[in-house]
């Protein structure tokens, strides 16, 4: 597991469901078939309304580019409850086949917060204080787990994350799986 995380942010707000991180229409794919695992990525955060994204005048895309099934974000920084709605393990495979690394939120739904860590999609960072109205879509951010900070680089601004805790030895083994074999538990 990477200690530090570097790239460009989307940001959203509060109550981001798992329909808008990943369509129910789109589950028709099958993520154990490669080609197949690539379009949930294509389609990452395509239900996000451009009024509840907070983006700029014309919007941006996740995925911008036509035919792309990955996105120049790496963060997606966000509110309270990222990840509520339905209890698909989906949504964090979603963002991680798009190209996240790192989901910062003032809270999580706690069955997105157990898939993407059990799953090892992406990390959930938790801040100490909602940073969606700090940071912007497209801000340069680098995220710090062993000091437990986002940084904007063009601006210098630090914000305090909580520690990852008990999760990160799962984190660290790749998932919840690879962390029980090195556990000894199977």
């Amino acid at each position: 597991m990477k200690k530090q995380i570097r790239g460009p942010a989307f940001v959203l707000g509060d109550n981001v469901d798992t329909d808008q991180i990943i369509p129910a229409d789109k589950l028709v794919y099958d993520p154990s078939v490669e080609a197949e695992r690539r379009l949930f990525g294509k389609y990452a955060m395509s239900g996000v309304p451009e009024a509840q994204s907070g983006l700029p005048r014309g919007g941006v895309k996740f995925v911008a580019e036509e035919g792309a099934d990955r996105s120049r974000f790496r963060v997606v920084v966000a509110g309270r409850n990222f990840g509520c709605g339905s209890s698909r393990e989906h949504a964090p495979l979603a963002l991680a086949e798009a190209g996240v690394e790192a989901v910062v939120a003032v809270s999580y739904a706690r069955i997105f917060f157990r898939n993407a860590v059990n799953g090892g999609y992406v990390i959930p960072c938790e801040s100490v204080e909602d940073l969606s109205p700090q940071v912007a879509t497209d801000d340069e951010v680098e995220i710090d787990l062993e000091r437990n900070t986002l940084r904007v680089i063009g601006s210098g601004k630090t914000f305090a994350l909580k520690p990852l805790g008990d999760i990160l030895p799962i984190l660290e083994a790749g998932d919840l799986f690879a962390y029980a074999k090195q556990s000894g538990m199977c």
